[in-house]
């Protein structure tokens, strides 16, 4: 059988977790919650609903998912894929079949759960969130010939192509870096639709002027970076 864990970065998300977590369809074999110095109950609440829970102090959405990346590393069994999503409950969990329904019919190696406008609740993506994968996706498209339309968290990628990544960036340039290698190594990638809704809870980037503008200079930062290799 496919093996699936899910990783999921979570700071101060308390109130949403367990809601993520009860959602997550029986198929996953384990749920990765990495606390990124969480100053709330994440950790107890995430272990009460089933989760494995790491601790990562250094903040950073990057520093999370390696953390939970190196744990499925160093464990007896590797897993087939990985699926990254939010811990603030603003994906639909049960969407994650989808997610994964191109790999496993060999379809893909690699997917993103793209927000389509259509199936997105009203004000649940910020203005500068619309226009800053608008964006990126367009000088993805001029410079890579790329098909993203969207940067969105939720995704899935089976685990040899993850580890051939070599993942690095530790903050907001995650999601961007991971779509831009995949280009460069010719990954095999779709999108497919999912809903998205209101988080819970206040976004650590969207939410604040510094995280927004810091995550605006992290992608365009690494899409200038690939387009001069």
């Amino acid at each position: 059988m496919t093996d699936i864990r899910v990783i999921i970065p979570a700071n101060n998300e308390a109130q949403s977790i367990a809601k993520v977590i009860h959602a997550i369809p029986d198929l996953v074999s384990e749920i990765v919650v990495v606390d990124n110095n969480s100053t709330d109950d994440t950790s107890v609440v995430a272990t009460a609903a089933g989760a494995t829970v790491l601790f990562e102090e250094r903040q950073g959405y990057g520093y999370a998912c390696l953390k939970g990346i190196d744990y499925l590393a160093k464990a007896s069994k590797h897993p087939s894929i990985i699926v990254f999503m939010d811990g603030d409950y603003s994906d639909y969990p049960e969407d994650l079949e989808k997610v994964v329904a191109p790999i496993l019919k060999g379809e893909a190696e690699f997917v993103i759960g793209a927000r389509a406008k259509a199936l997105r609740q009203k004000g649940s993506m910020t203005p500068q969130q619309i226009f800053g994968n608008w964006l990126a996706t367009s000088l993805m498209r001029l410079l890579f010939s790329a098909r993203f339309t969207d940067l969105g968290p939720f995704r899935a990628i089976t685990y040899e192509r993850l580890l051939e990544l070599d993942m690095e960036d530790k903050t907001y340039g995650w999601t961007v870096e991971m779509q831009l290698k995949a280009l460069k190594k010719k990954i095999a990638y779709v999108e497919v639709p999912v809903r998205y809704k209101k988080r819970i809870g206040v976004s650590k980037v969207s939410g604040t002027v510094k995280g927004t503008i810091f995550a605006g200079i992290k992608i365009l930062s690494w899409i200038i970076k690939y387009s001069v290799k």
